[in-house]
């Protein structure tokens, strides 16, 4: 399919980041084929450096929930930059505030740290699980990404080599055997394997950690029961239960996805869709978890960043979070979503693809793969390739979707139900073409 885009500029811009920047981008999960700079972003649209204009369902890898730009969250930064320092020192109203918020929302936080990235803050849930439990070993479910820490950057989905499921496989060169040789990798949504895993390792496991619906693989659903049931082993056996909601956080619910499943771990990781884009995460969970920090007198955990706190960051948070709590955010791209994955699911009911539309709330992912879908080994089954064809022919067509395997789209509330029929009719044409040509 002939791309009506040019993309000459972009690939200027690339070849010079190229001779500046190993790869040309500062994360690998940035590379894509073609190469795309983009320089403007306004609520669902992104424009790129050759003037091309995209219906963004990338959103920055999930963040940007609200929109690109969105004037409330931007006039609240501005005026927060003109007054608020970066004091380094104490702590600041605005800390108090955020916290105070997370706080009142989100069930397991009885108190709240609060950091740069999502993989800082598994970071440090993470110590100070071992900390409190004085347990080295951590459970981990093969095909989750909690980011780039190296006792939880196991068979996770970070390159070709990691695209299997089984067995315990680091997801980096430079990862030490014996830190990997603590982390022990069960299948999602198998309640068993976590039991026998206990059982085998008894009284060494410190904690649990899950993505509540694993997003890293596009979207598997906890099968009904096996939240429950990791709450359960979890507390049977003194281990803590850690959610990584750094995706499903605020995206889903102001909550977390844990106040819509009902359960309630003992920490929980934050970040993304907290601060619409701004980087900011948070570690929450029970207080006296929690006072092992370092910033507690007695504290045995440390725990400690320049820019924890930034104000800009927590500028955009409070925006973010307000505009959830008064806005009917949630209810509205949650109906996006149920448009767009039915839409999606009979376009390809009718062309006969043999592919599964899945989704939560405003996620969506197709697997061309017409098989259940319950943990990585399902997820694998999809086939890859015509998978990175569709992406990157509905990105030809001004559909910017994430151009890798098995990962999500995601909705806004920039998004309206006019982006959400020209989707369906762009993603038609481009399926039709593609099968009619296979």
């Amino acid at each position: 399919m002939k791309s009506p885009f040019s993309h000459s500029a972009s690939a200027g811009f690339f070849s010079e980041a190229c001779q500046l920047i190993p790869g040309g981008v500062t994360s690998a999960a940035r590379k894509m084929t073609p190469p795309i700079v983009f320089r403007e972003g306004q609520g669902a649209y992104l424009v790129d450096v050759d003037g091309n204009r995209y219906l963004d369902y990338h959103a920055a890898f999930g963040p940007v929930l609200l929109g690109h730009n969105h004037p409330e969250v931007n006039r609240r930064v501005t005026g927060t930059l003109m007054s608020t320092p970066l004091s380094g020192a104490g702590v600041s109203e605005l800390e108090i505030e955020v916290a105070r918020k997370i706080c009142r929302h989100v069930p397991c936080a009885g108190k709240v740290q609060l950091c740069g990235s999502g993989s800082e803050a598994v970071f440090h849930a993470v110590r100070v699980a071992r900390a409190f439990t004085g347990r080295p070993k951590l459970i981990k479910f093969d095909g989750c990404y909690h980011g780039t820490y190296d006792s939880v950057l196991a068979n996770a989905p970070t390159g070709p080599d990691t695209m299997a499921a089984g067995g315990s496989r680091p997801g980096s060169a430079g990862i030490l055997p014996e830190t990997l040789a603590h982390t022990l990798v069960c299948t999602y949504n198998s309640l068993d394997e976590v039991e026998r895993t206990l059982d085998a390792h008894r009284g060494q496991v410190a904690a649990i950690i899950v993505e509540p619906i694993a997003h890293n693989m596009g979207c598997v659903l906890p099968r009904p029961g096996f939240l429950e049931g990791l709450r359960a082993l979890a507390t049977s056996r003194r281990a803590l239960l850690i959610f990584d909601e750094v995706i499903t956080g605020f995206r889903h619910h102001l909550g977390g996805y844990q106040a819509l499943c009902g359960v309630t771990p003992d920490l929980a990781t934050f970040g993304k869709a907290i601060a619409n884009g701004f980087p900011l995460a948070a570690i929450a969970g029970r207080g006296e978890i929690m006072d092992h920090f370092s910033t507690c007198e007695g504290g045995d955990t440390y725990f400690a960043g320049t820019y924890h706190g930034h104000p800009a960051a927590l500028a955009a948070a409070l925006a973010t979070m307000e505009i959830l709590e008064n806005q009917p955010v949630h209810q509205r791209i949650f109906d996006l979503g149920d448009r767009l994955r039915r839409g999606l699911a009979e376009i390809h009911e009718r062309l006969g693809t043999g592919a599964t539309v899945a989704g939560f709330g405003s996620v969506f992912v197709t697997y061309f793969t017409s098989a259940p879908i319950e943990n990585y080994a399902d997820a694998l089954r999809s086939d890859a390739e015509r998978f990175l064809n569709y992406h990157r022919a509905m990105i030809e067509r001004g559909v910017f979707l994430i151009p890798s395997n098995l990962k999500r789209g995601h909705i806004g509330f920039g998004h309206i139900e006019q982006d959400i029929d020209r989707t369906l009719q762009i993603a038609e044409d481009v399926l039709n073409r593609m099968f009619r040509l296979a």
